[in-house]
């Protein structure tokens, strides 16, 4: 059996139910994490010699979409993980590494992302944070707004601007349990995707040492590089997952509601068509997800626009298949009676999260309008 066909398994028997509590509590799954951690799926970019399973960019996307076909809401928190995991591993000193590694694979701790804020948005090149040296600690002030896995993540990435370098910005680590470090925990109340518990998470004068950073001062840029395509790997796996769960449900739905007659929903032609166009479009983002995976491994010329290609397509495919399948579940998916609606929800928050689907649609023009010149 595969990873992609283990996760599966993992996630039905794991995900499912409780990605339908996180959404009525808008709380985070917290038992799902707890089990991803014994099945070894936090440690799945860990090498095999420091205790991981050593796995990379092709597993990333295929575990990923395995549990957003169950869980979208834990496969963006579980992707998000995996990119601060790469992040660490790739630009982290020694110290850290060994530090966040160990609590992984011995301890079951995850990590989380914190790059936006109130006033940049999704522009995370542009930070309001401002870091400061004194003596050998850098010290921090500042709110992230939105912050994946508020409180449960254990550490999170996140950008400010170089103490040393005006102009420049640099990638950190902060432990959650920093003295100075508080969120905000009632400002959560997502539309969609409410397992994510994304809050506010304020800086006053936190300090680390330069252990915690990751790159160079003032190289969050060369660390970007890195972490972005693992970033919108994730997120394109997401979607894809979440596509393949609106197919499959509203399937099942069309299907199980009879006439009088004895027929069914999905006998009439009309709805024949979008149960087709819906299962496309499901395809379509899993194959240039599996394809930007590809890409990743073999470092393609071509990889940054197959990887962007991918989050647009993904996401863009998840809102239409939602809209149509709401058209299928017609009154009783409005009054929340099938798990539709819920999907239609998490389906339309992925055009906002950053970079938005605007900004990624602007980023892959200027590209392609561009390599020929």
């Amino acid at each position: 059996m595969g990873i992609y066909e283990q996760a599966k398994e993992f996630a039905k028997k794991y995900l499912e139910e409780e990605g339908k509590k996180s959404d009525k509590d808008c709380t985070f799954p917290k038992e799902a994490f707890e089990k991803m951690g014994e099945e070894g799926f936090l440690k799945l970019l860990i090498p095999e010699e420091m205790g991981g399973l050593g796995k990379g960019a092709k597993e990333h996307q295929e575990v990923t979409m395995a549990f957003a076909e169950y869980n979208p809401s834990a496969a963006l928190c579980y992707m998000m993980h995996n990119v601060g995991i790469s992040g660490v591993l790739d630009y982290g000193q020694k110290t850290l590494i060994d530090k966040i590694v160990k609590d992984v694979v011995e301890n079951n701790k995850f990590m989380a992302l914190a790059d936006s804020e109130f006033g940049s948005g999704t522009h995370f090149g542009n930070p309001e944070m401002t870091c400061t040296k004194n003596g050998d600690d850098y010290v921090f002030k500042g709110t992230k707004s939105m912050v994946t896995s508020a409180t449960y993540a254990s550490y999170y990435q996140y950008n400010s601007k170089s103490a040393e370098f005006e102009g420049k910005t640099t990638y950190w680590v902060v432990p959650l349990e920093s003295e100075g470090l508080s969120f905000n925990m009632e400002y959560w109340d997502g539309v969609g995707m409410r397992g994510n518990v994304s809050c506010p998470m304020k800086f006053d004068n936190v300090k680390l040492t330069s252990d915690y950073r990751l790159g160079e001062e003032g190289g969050a840029d060369e660390v970007a590089s890195v972490v972005t395509k693992m970033f919108l790997l994730g997120l394109a796996s997401v979607y894809a997952g979440l596509n393949i769960r609106i197919s499959n449900i509203t399937n099942k739905y069309a299907t199980s509601r009879k006439y009088p007659n004895g027929k069914c929903l999905a006998d009439i032609e009309i709805v024949q068509m979008y149960l087709s166009k819906i299962y496309s479009m499901a395809q379509s983002a899993r194959t240039l997800s599996e394809d930007a995976a590809e890409a990743i491994v073999n470092d393609s010329e071509d990889m940054l626009k197959k990887i962007i290609a991918a989050r647009v397509t993904s996401i863009e495919n998840s809102m239409n298949s939602a809209t149509l399948a709401m058209r299928i579940g017609g009154g009783i998916t409005y009054n929340k009676k099938t798990e539709i609606e819920k999907l239609m929800r998490d389906a339309y928050a992925g055009q906002i999260m950053a970079p938005s689907l605007d900004v990624l649609h602007v980023m892959l023009g200027g590209i392609l309008a561009t390599e020929n010149k």
